[in-house]
């Protein structure tokens, strides 16, 4: 890829590190969706999407931990399995037809969720340790698989369950998107794959674009435009993986 085009994703991948992280996630759906809108390799995308995220994640932990939004209460049960999970997932390759189905559906998720995302709930009421087990456990393999961190689906749990408030979900699953992108990124490394090089020269844009969107983000960021315009992206590039051949 010649130095315009690199540029030219580099600027797509800030903007999505500041639009997710002033959220509370760190963008490896919206990633995804960029490298495969400009025709990288599933082998590119997955541990590159790893790597971003690690270093979004990392900004928005501190920030929204920072804000006074994150309870361990709250994340442990979730997390406890889930990093176990989430190494076998990146350990595990699977065939490029499948992976484009599967990253497609996560990111058609990820769209409905951002067009369908309601206000905080009422009142709130944590889940059972199994529950929270079981739930991160399935996050977590998941994540690993597809290289996102998992938060595009916990954070919609603990949301439609009313198991958190809107900041609440947002802390917790910045730190669980750290922990099983970690997780997931080692298990990558343990079969023997290497990071492609690309992924440096895109870290400087999602630290740049995590730095301002987590800072803004745990202030009370207005979030639904946003959200909106993600999920049109998030739509276009799930749609063409799922029906591209």
């Amino acid at each position: 890829m010649d130095i315009p085009h690199l540029v030219l994703v580099s600027v797509a991948i800030a903007v999505v590190a500041f639009l997710y992280s002033s959220v509370g996630h760190a963008g490896a759906s919206g990633y995804i969706a960029v490298l495969t809108l400009f025709g990288f390799a599933a082998a590119v995308i997955k541990p590159t999407a790893l790597v971003l995220n690690i270093l979004v994640a990392s900004i928005g932990s501190v920030q929204f931990w920072r804000a006074g939004h994150f309870s361990w209460q709250l994340f442990w049960p979730f997390a406890v399995l889930s990093v176990p999970a989430a190494w076998l997932g990146g350990y595990l390759h699977l065939p490029s037809s499948l992976f484009k189905i599967l990253v497609g559906v996560v990111l058609l998720f990820s769209a409905i969720r951002l067009f369908f995302r309601q206000g905080d709930p009422p009142q709130v009421q944590p889940p059972s340790r199994r529950v929270a087990f079981t739930i991160g456990a399935g996050i977590g393999l998941l994540s690993g698989l597809t290289g996102t961190g998992g938060g595009i689906f916990l954070t919609p749990l603990l949301l439609f369950r009313r198991w958190a408030h809107t900041r609440n979900a947002a802390a917790v699953s910045a730190l669980f998107i750290l922990v099983n992108s970690i997780a997931g990124l080692i298990g990558y490394f343990s079969s023997g794959r290497p990071v492609p090089s690309v992924a440096g020269v895109f870290a400087i844009a999602a630290i740049a674009g995590g730095l301002v969107g987590s800072y803004f983000g745990s202030r009370r960021f207005p979030i639904r435009t946003i959200q909106l315009l993600l999920a049109t992206v998030l739509i276009i590039a799930g749609l063409k993986l799922i029906f591209t051949p």
